[in-house]
């Protein structure tokens, strides 16, 4: 299977070329040039299968022979061998056809270990076997950062380099990323927004100059396509516990940068019957307009009890909005072109098709905390406030209460408990018996202001010989 830009320009690239790249040389994200598609008969014979399993049989058409099954089976255990449950990705109903999907059983407490402890391992295969060594750069709202690092801290061959947004993580959030001292991990406070790591991270993706000799970065922010890959297997999983592909299924997703809504979009395409998803936004609300009111425009960056959805500038929709323009390269490069000017305006035909499956909803943090009160007085079961602006979007929004809504819990209440907190709780919540001591542990990070140079510089001064 080859990978192609949604610019149009860069060369089309093999399944290892595109997990290594990153991002296109034409400032594009990489998609597969065919979605493999699977039949009803096809998804139903997976009922009953272990979460392993079924991610072999779901990401399997995207390796296309770029490791062998027996090393690609190996990846996978290899990669949800710390979760703490067995079901790996367990449901929990919370209403009436409402079911809450736990992806915060993985080792650093949220959704992104199902990608990111899956891309380490595999990054780790395919350094090895081409004796090659890199970069890792990435950006961080609160969890990808503490999930690449988990991944890669035992890689030999990576030097891995997470920006997060000085003094707006949550502490817990911090401290996962800053006490891992592997001599390989390196932790920037950078004096700036989520935003503005990101956009320091496409900026040396463009220009990798700074890097010495024989080096280059590799993404793990959701800009890499492994991510997106491993994110589809637990719509199927959801989907096939709950009756799919028999009855259709919706879906409530805390949207931030669209990677994790981007790839129930393609569970669907890919023949999983979703009937809808719901884009759960915060005050940061770009997407929720751009849905319901075609208003795509940047404002001010407010920082919310939901850090890990503080993002103006969501990447992956670029993605879909390559597939809402019929992958015509050329009306996304002038899209992003006005992007950068501030605001564009999709057209009506891209609108309407979007609209078809996708509703969306803003929350801000009163309603949040409500919400993180109400269910817990209701059903005993605390959620954290990124999870609740999922459940309160999806009861806003829902189209059908015939067929089950699956919102996603995308992070530990223990990793917020500020929100927790306001929402009446006594006591913090618990951290898991593995990170009881988490307070404890020796911290190690650099602040640097925001100015690119002094970024890279850093990087440059301290990947290893």
């Amino acid at each position: 299977m080859k990978y192609i830009s949604t610019r149009g320009i860069a060369p089309a690239l093999s399944f290892e070329e595109v997990v290594l790249t990153g991002l296109a040389p034409d400032g594009g994200l990489y998609v597969p040039e065919t979605l493999p598609t699977f039949s009803k008969e096809e998804i139903a014979s997976w009922a009953g299968l272990s979460y392993q399993d079924l991610a072999f049989n779901v990401m399997k058409p995207f390796v296309a022979g770029a490791v062998s099954d027996e090393d690609f089976k190996k990846i996978i255990a290899d990669a949800y061998a710390t979760f703490r449950h067995d079901a790996i990705a367990p449901l929990v109903q919370t209403a009436h056809n409402e079911f809450i999907l736990e992806l915060f059983q993985g080792p650093t407490l949220a959704f992104k270990d199902f990608a990111l402890q899956f891309l380490g391992h595999l990054l780790d295969h395919l350094l090895k076997k081409r004796n090659q060594k890199v970069v890792v750069m990435g950006a961080t709202s609160g969890d990808t950062g503490s999930a690449a690092i988990e991944g890669c801290r035992r890689c030999d061959n990576i030097d891995i380099f997470i920006m997060h947004p000085n003094n707006r993580v949550s502490e817990v959030q911090r401290r996962q990323m800053t006490t891992v001292l592997a001599p390989n991990v390196f932790n920037i406070a950078l004096e700036g927004n989520f935003d503005d790591c990101q956009n320091m991270v496409k900026a040396s993706f463009g220009d990798q100059s700074f890097l010495p000799e024989g080096r280059q970065l590799v993404a793990v922010n959701s800009i890499n396509w492994a991510r997106i890959m491993a994110q589809i297997v637990y719509y199927f999983y959801a989907g096939l516990a709950l009756g799919a592909p028999h009855r259709p299924i919706a879906f409530s997703v805390p949207t931030g940068n669209f990677g994790d809504i981007f790839a129930g979009y393609l569970a669907k395409k890919m023949g999983l019957p979703v009937d809808q998803l719901v884009i759960a936004t915060n005050s940061n609300d770009i997407l929720h307009r751009c849905i319901s009111s075609n208003d795509h425009s940047k404002n001010q960056l407010q920082h919310t009890l939901s850090p890990s959805m503080d993002i103006m500038v969501s990447s992956n929709f670029e993605r879909m909005l390559f597939d809402l323009y019929d992958r015509d390269g050329n009306a996304i490069r002038q899209l992003m072109e006005d992007f950068k000017s501030g605001s564009m305006v999709l057209k009506e035909s891209a609108l309407s098709r979007a609209r078809e499956l996708f509703t969306s909803y803003g929350v801000n943090d009163d309603v949040t905390i409500d919400v993180i009160r109400d269910v817990f007085e209701n059903t005993e079961y605390l959620l954290d406030p990124h999870t609740a602006i999922g459940v309160e979007a999806a009861r806003k929004t829902r189209r059908r209460h015939d067929i089950p809504m699956v919102c996603l819990a995308t992070a530990h209440p223990a990793k917020f408990p500020e929100a927790v907190r306001k929402a009446g709780q006594d006591e913090d919540p618990a951290l898991p018996h593995h990170m009881t001591d988490l307070f404890e542990r020796e911290e190690r990070y650099t602040v640097l202001p925001q100015e690119l140079k002094k970024v890279q510089d850093f990087i440059a001064a301290n990947v290893r010989k």
